[in-house]
């Protein structure tokens, strides 16, 4: 592959706008919005591809000079890899591509309401019933290099997603009992869902214990989507629902790291940083309240995995922003047993008191309210957990590291 040119479009309900037209030359990539799509006045990424005639370039270094917004729609780590290998079994070597390669890869099944033409085409499988335990037993081999077998289908299921763990994007019945590929039209009764599976280094417990905080998340006031703990003979797989579908329409998603240009792989933001932008985007208090609650969950839960992509915000049709639903929040170490994100530049021991800080220099209105009721949720870990018979240990070890 070799793209020179990508046409790319905001897939807004049933309106498939132009949005632009990315180009390379010279080893550099540009980006020019239509003519059509100025008219709109959608600011489709506001801090770093602002709506304006006429090229632009992005010369910040995180994304291969790639705009931060179409650099969200780029698969990382587990997705990256399912590309990696299936390119590499053709005979491709995956260093050759460029991002618009990667993002004609993409085509019209990432994540939000972005796609890309032209698309291009993989494989096509028929999925009359997807088994999990068969995907799950082949991502495990694909992760120890000892198999490729599935691996098209997984690319196909799960190729655009971003994050370490792999998973796959579904359709999936209402009473949970029937999984088809969610790259189809749904069918009546089925919703657009992600699976996740255990990585070589997750417990057994992995997909119990995210499960198990979804529900401390819900209790603390968060916004949490639909989540399902998918039973089977073989295991136990965290299942959510997706907030960037709504039956098949497409809800524009945009990561703090895409929208900011920080690199989601180094520690780069603070939490205050965090409480600014949120309140500048959404201008809306009651949604930097909403990102403070988060901050204080993270603390509380030992969620330190909270890098700059594990935020997002989602924009309507109009043009307005607002935080979406929390998501990849879990017990986790981050970088060196530290926080991603930091709290007023504390990383390793962050107190109520960085929150309460954090409260006074952003004028949150019933934060000693909020950090009471996160607390008060994030104390019933131990109950959840045995409910879903988590092992004791895991229970004992994670209320360990629990700020209650």
């Amino acid at each position: 592959m070799n793209i020179q040119k990508l046409t790319i479009y905001l897939n807004h309900s049933t309106q498939k706008n132009k949005l632009g037209t990315l180009a390379k030359k010279n080893n550099k990539i540009y980006f020019e919005y239509s003519k059509d799509f100025l008219k709109t006045a959608i600011e489709i990424s506001p801090y770093k591809l602002p709506l304006k005639a006429g090229v632009q370039e992005c010369k910040d270094s995180p994304y291969d000079n790639l705009f931060g917004v179409f650099a969200d729609s780029l698969p990382d780590g587990w997705g990256r890899l399912l590309m990696d290998r299936h390119l590499l079994s053709l005979g491709v070597n995956p260093n050759s591509l460029t991002p618009l390669d990667r993002l004609s890869y993409v085509g019209n099944f990432g994540m939000g309401a972005l796609s890309y033409e032209p698309c291009h085409k993989t494989k096509e499988f028929s999925f009359d019933e997807i088994v999990l335990d068969d995907l799950a037993k082949s991502s495990a081999d694909i992760l120890e290099g000892s198999s490729e077998e599935l691996i098209d289908e997984l690319l196909l299921l799960g190729g655009s997603s971003a994050g370490a763990r792999p998973k796959v994007m579904v359709g999936m019945s209402e009473d949970k009992k029937s999984i088809i590929s969610g790259q189809q039209s749904l069918k009546s009764g089925f919703s657009h869902w992600m699976v996740k599976f255990a990585s070589s280094s997750d417990p057994k417990d992995v997909g119990a214990i995210e499960y198990v905080y979804a529900q401390l998340a819900k209790d603390a006031g968060l916004e949490v989507p639909e989540v399902s703990l998918l039973e089977s003979k073989k295991g136990r797989y965290f299942a959510t629902k997706r907030f960037d579908r709504v039956r098949d329409d497409r809800i524009h998603m945009h990561s703090v790291a895409g929208l900011t240009h920080s690199d989601f792989r180094f520690p780069t933001l603070d939490y205050d940083d965090l409480l600014s932008l949120c309140l500048h985007l959404t201008k809306n208090f009651t949604e930097q309240k909403k990102m403070f609650r988060l901050a204080c969950f993270n603390l509380f839960a030992h969620n330190r995995d909270d890098h700059s992509k594990n935020f997002s915000f989602l924009m309507d049709e109009k043009g307005e922003w607002n935080l979406s639903p929390v998501y990849d929040v879990t017990f986790s170490f981050g970088p060196a047993g530290e926080h991603s994100t930091t709290y007023i530049n504390e990383g390793k021991n962050p107190t109520i008191n960085h929150l309460k800080q954090l409260a006074k220099k952003h004028n949150i209105k019933d934060a000693n309210k909020i950090i009471d009721e996160v607390k008060e949720a994030v104390s019933n870990w131990s109950k959840y957990a045995k409910e879903v018979s988590i092992n004791q240990k895991m229970i004992k070890e994670i209320e360990g590291f629990l700020r209650i």
